[in-house]
């Protein structure tokens, strides 16, 4: 009896989920991570980091806040412009990349029809499928050339469609967020007279936000969300100690 695509899908995801019997149920969590989030904690981990070693290496410099409020700003401004701009030409390389293989195998499907058709039984004979099944889901993905693309694109060369407005949304994400992380250190200064003594203040705020931040981005990603944390911490406060120290080391004190 001819067994159909469909079931043979279902075969496929009996094959590649075997814990799927009736007698044995349970719940997998795992990450889906988003391109929201991905905007976010690229924009956020600069945007903590960068003003923040910038308002220190000038607090061991001048003792005027406001010029070093000033500088602060600036630098976010151009900080979050720059950092979009680079979300925006990733997102927009990544459009780019999937139009240009998408282009090839139509051609390819066009062109090299049983190059394409051996491409399919080659997939599906690393699923471990037999000559059968192999010779059935052929047939049944060359109906449409559309779907044969689609097939080929995410199953062969592992590219899924990206969303059109991709570039857009992740630049003003990415920008967004390093305006939000460049606030937090700079904030102080905007209230502390003193620049050593803001600089006190946005050290203990920024060092906890970046363990917070650093906590979380673990947490979701899987790694250790206590080492994660106090990692980020770390290298914020490496940067910040560096451009203190080398700016007390210029102004000669």
């Amino acid at each position: 009896m001819r067994i159909n695509f469909e079931r043979s899908l279902l075969i496929i995801d009996h094959y590649l989920c075997p814990m799927h019997d009736s007698h044995l149920h349970h719940n997998e969590k795992h990450l889906k991570s988003s391109d929201l989030l991905t905007d976010i904690v690229i924009g956020m981990s600069d945007g903590l980091t960068v003003p923040f070693a910038l308002a220190a290496g000038l607090s061991g410099a001048v003792s005027n806040t406001t010029l070093i409020t000033v500088a602060g700003i600036a630098e976010i401004a151009a900080g979050s412009i720059a950092m979009g701009l680079g979300g925006y030409l990733a997102g927009k390389t990544e459009q780019d990349h999937y139009s240009s293989e998408l282009a090839r195998e139509y051609d390819e499907i066009e062109n090299k029809t049983e190059v394409e058709k051996q491409e399919i039984r080659d997939i599906f004979g690393k699923w471990g499928f037999s000559k059968q099944l192999q010779e059935q889901a052929v047939e049944e993905i060359a109906r449409d050339k559309h779907k044969w693309a689609d097939f080929m694109m995410k199953h062969e060369l592992g590219l899924d469609e990206p969303d059109p407005k991709r570039a857009r949304k992740s630049a003003f994400n990415i920008g967004v967020s390093y305006i939000f992380g460049g606030l937090v250190p700079l904030s102080p200064y905007f209230f502390v007279p003193d620049a050593f003594g803001a600089l006190k203040v946005s050290v203990c705020v920024t060092l906890v936000c970046l363990f917070i931040f650093g906590y979380f981005k673990s947490k979701l990603t899987g790694v250790n969300p206590l080492i994660g944390g106090l990692k980020v911490m770390l290298i914020g406060a490496a940067a910040a100690g560096a451009a203190f120290a080398i700016a007390k080391l210029i102004d000669g004190h």
